[in-house]
């Protein structure tokens, strides 16, 4: 009997140590597992604290120069507080008889370190800045106006590009102003060469955006008193100067913008504006003929745009009637985009934009705008009295039913001939 409860008591031992050691192992376990997982939560840890040392060390980089640039601002700033440049700079612009846009816009920048950006005058100097910009490689005028205006707590549409880029802008336009877009119904004009840029506003020709709305985002295209297009009709002031056409070949470089079909010059190309020299940028095409003459449309205009040293613009338009095949054209239309896209420069392919002439250069002449929004004011236009011909076919093989501005209110103002 004695010997039974022994062996139970043994048996009771050996399970009871069997159980004590399959808990420690069990605890040891999770100990491990414990102390596995606090090491890679440690060493996780390690790695975040690393990184964020090394964006630490970046944006002290980074800090250095804003500080260097922030003590410049107040030190201009601080020279600039007491009036007396602002004065002096107002007081001989008031001896101009017009401001380029760059000088509004730098009138505007010394008005906001002067006086801040809430003061009335200073929003005013960037908004006829703005104004004034005729989106011709004017990239950097139209940034800090918008920028400023903007800062303000004015409501303006700023452009994607002047977010921070600093490039210039070139002359886009299937109308003569700033930035294409897509298919016949958004923005150029603002690259006399750009291809394929988009505006933050879209406009077209007919629709949401047509050009009885162009106003609700561009205030000129509304209040403008020197709209363009205009009915050409008498009486007639006489002109008292000439013009004289001056192309070169060049390379053939084409365009489909989405608002037009446009043909980016080379330098070299003049119009002499009775000898004074304007630079031919590009020219580009409207169906039908955004001028009208006696109250008439032709089939189609050529828009020569030009620009002179000091910014002015000037637009020789040629219209198209019906009539027998045109070579110029049909050399253009070979390799038009049918498209919205990019510049397109076929090897070896050269062209004369006086290939698109008349032969006699008697015009119609009157103060416009650009026929695209901004519709900026002060472009001067020249529509040549002699038709060139433009077959049927050409036409109709012109990618844009319509891309034509409707004619504006003439206002009083003088049509020379």
């Amino acid at each position: 009997m004695k010997r039974i409860l022994a062996e139970v008591l043994l048996v009771l031992a050996l399970a009871g140590a069997a159980v004590f050691g399959w808990m420690n192992w069990k605890s040891s376990a999770a100990n491990v597992g414990q102390v596995a997982e606090l090491t890679a939560q440690a060493e996780d840890a390690g790695k975040k604290v690393k990184a964020a040392e090394a964006a630490l060390e970046e944006v002290s980089k980074e800090i250095d120069p804003l500080k260097i640039k922030s003590l410049e601002l107040d030190a201009v700033r601080t020279a600039l507080s007491g009036g007396e440049t602002l004065k002096d700079l107002e007081a001989a612009y008031k001896k101009e008889k017009s401001l380029s846009p760059e000088r509004q816009v730098g009138l505007g920048a010394l008005r906001l370190l002067t006086k801040g950006s809430k003061d009335p005058a200073t929003v005013e100097a960037f908004q006829k800045a703005l104004e004034m910009a005729d989106w011709t490689g004017r990239k950097k005028v139209i940034c800090a106006a918008q920028n400023a205006l903007a800062a303000a707590g004015e409501k303006v549409n700023v452009l994607s590009e002047c977010a921070g880029s600093g490039d210039p802008v070139k002359v886009a336009d299937g109308g003569h102003d700033a930035k294409p877009a897509k298919g016949g119904k958004d923005d150029k004009h603002a690259d006399p060469k750009a291809g394929g840029d988009k505006h933050a506003v879209h406009w077209g020709y007919e629709g949401a955006m047509g050009p009885d709305r162009w106003g609700n985002e561009f205030p000129t295209c509304a209040k403008g008193k020197s709209q363009a297009p205009l009915n050409i009709k008498g009486p007639f002031e006489k002109a008292l100067f000439n013009v004289a056409p001056d192309y070169k070949p060049g390379q053939l470089k084409i365009v489909n913008n989405g608002h037009t079909i446009q043909v980016n010059v080379p330098p070299g190309s003049k119009l002499r504006i009775d000898s004074k020299p304007f630079e031919l940028l590009q020219f580009h095409f409207h169906r039908p003929s955004e001028e009208h003459v006696d109250g008439k449309p032709s089939a189609m205009v050529v828009h020569f745009v030009h620009k002179n040293d000091a910014g002015k613009l000037a637009v020789l338009g040629v219209l198209l009637k019906e009539g027998n095949e045109n070579p110029g054209i049909k050399a253009l239309w070979a390799h038009a985009p049918a498209n919205e896209g990019p510049e397109i420069a076929p090897e070896g392919v050269m062209f004369n934009p006086a290939n698109l002439l008349p032969r006699e250069y008697e015009f119609y002449s009157y103060e416009g705008s650009l026929t695209t929004p901004p519709c900026t004011e002060g472009v001067r236009f020249f529509i040549l009295k002699s038709h060139v011909n433009v077959s049927k076919e050409q036409v109709e093989a012109f990618p844009f039913k319509k891309n034509a501005r409707p004619i504006q209110p003439q206002n009083g103002r003088a049509i020379a001939s």
